[in-house]
């Protein structure tokens, strides 16, 4: 019998079931340009998913990246993912939303930041970048990305969201983003709307510290909140804020904080879908909590998903926390929440694309004609966009 299916009818979990059935509430990260042995093995036995980031893409000595690498990398994960019981496909992601947040450089398009594609308020423009990001993340065998941003910038002195944004009015931010989203949905790529429940107005990087938002319920309703009520429908992924919000939840962010998950996020916006935290491993989170504590509050605060994206030991402490709750040690009404969660996850996974990556394919897609108006588009005027290095403090050191 599934074992959650086993926990559910009220019978209790051996360990080793726990153990496996904790897989299931993770996505992670890790060092080397192919999947290390015991991350492996785990992807065997239920892990959800990996993400992937520059660390571990091969280049040549031009700086461009190796493409048939990138493939023969997805490839493993999908191989490795085949042999789990439940027949899911992964959760096969990366961070790509253009301008310094772009894992896959060229010969992948190299999107401006979005800031620069919504100043255009260029519809047809903003669909076929989503439509490239599809395509192009599809043919590479990603079916995540974790994009668009959904905050709205109305902080210009904001270190990590800035131009990353794509714009500062919370109706246009909607409205810009959704044609983005859904466009590059059609090609079989899930989106991600972040940071919920705001980002935008902060003047402190999570990745290095807590940042703190000191707007009341209204404020936050009125503006920050927007894009996500907005694009609660279409959206398959909303990664949580490791940023505290004094008026709803002075102890913890939002990652952790069960009326700003639940009365704003379910209740207000609508939503439906997984919650994703953002990765464990930054300051904003792991200065307030150890891992396992994240995990074990996380999921009473309603994070269905958790990122861990690099450490090995971090994995391990999260696990071992998952594996607790899902063996009724934290209490019954904790182990159940989990049991939600990883039923919101499979149900997320059952509509995930099985992208399977082809080299070849990918090839004609950066040849095609479509490809290279958008490309000439995209370096025309204020649009023009170079291969530069992305921020430091944007996610890659972890």
């Amino acid at each position: 019998m599934d074992p959650l299916n086993k926990a559910r009818t009220g019978v209790a979990l051996l360990a080793s079931e726990a153990d496996l059935l904790a897989l299931e509430l993770f996505v992670v990260g890790y060092e080397g340009e192919s999947v290390p042995d015991d991350y492996a093995q785990d992807l065997r036995q239920g892990l959800a998913g990996v993400i992937l980031f520059r660390r571990n893409l091969r280049y040549d000595a031009a700086g461009i990246v190796d493409i048939d690498h990138v493939c023969t990398h997805t490839a493993q994960i999908h191989a490795l993912a085949d042999a789990q019981p439940g027949g899911l496909p992964p959760v096969c992601s990366v961070d790509q939303e253009g301008g310094a947040v772009a894992r896959l450089r060229a010969p992948f398009t190299l999107f401006p930041p979005m800031r620069l594609l919504g100043d255009t308020n260029d519809s047809e423009l903003l669909a076929a970048v989503g439509r490239q990001l599809g395509r192009e993340l599809a043919a590479a065998g990603f079916n995540v990305d974790y994009a668009p941003v959904l905050d709205v910038d109305t902080n210009p002195a904001n270190p990590i969201i800035g131009d990353r944004a794509f714009a500062r009015e919370p109706e246009q931010v909607a409205r810009l983003a959704g044609i983005v989203l859904r466009s590059m949905q059609q090609e079989g790529v899930a989106g991600c709307g972040k940071h919920f429940p705001g980002h935008g107005d902060t003047d402190t990087d999570s990745h290095l510290d807590l940042p703190v938002l000191r707007h009341d319920l209204d404020r936050l309703k009125a503006v920050e909140l927007m894009p996500f009520l907005r694009l609660a429908e279409d959206l398959r992924l909303v990664m949580t804020a490791h940023v505290l919000f004094p008026a709803i939840d002075p102890r913890v962010p939002a990652t952790l904080a069960p009326e700003i998950l639940g009365p704003l996020l379910r209740v207000h916006c609508g939503y439906r879908g997984v919650v994703v935290s953002d990765d464990l491993e930054m300051q904003g989170i792991a200065k307030v909590l150890d891992p396992g504590a994240c995990v074990v509050q996380g999921l009473e605060a309603g994070v269905d998903l958790f990122l861990v994206c690099r450490r090995r030991d971090v994995w391990r402490q999260a696990r071992a926390a998952a594996a607790d709750v899902l063996a009724g040690r934290r209490g019954a009404s904790a182990q159940m929440r989990a049991l939600d969660a990883i039923e919101r996850v499979r149900q997320l996974r059952r509509g995930l694309s099985r992208n399977r990556p082809d080299a070849q394919r990918l090839r004609q897609v950066f040849a095609e004609p479509e490809t290279l108006r958008l490309r000439a588009r995209l370096a025309a005027g204020t649009l023009a966009t170079a291969p530069s290095a992305p921020r430091p403090t944007v996610g890659e050191t972890q």
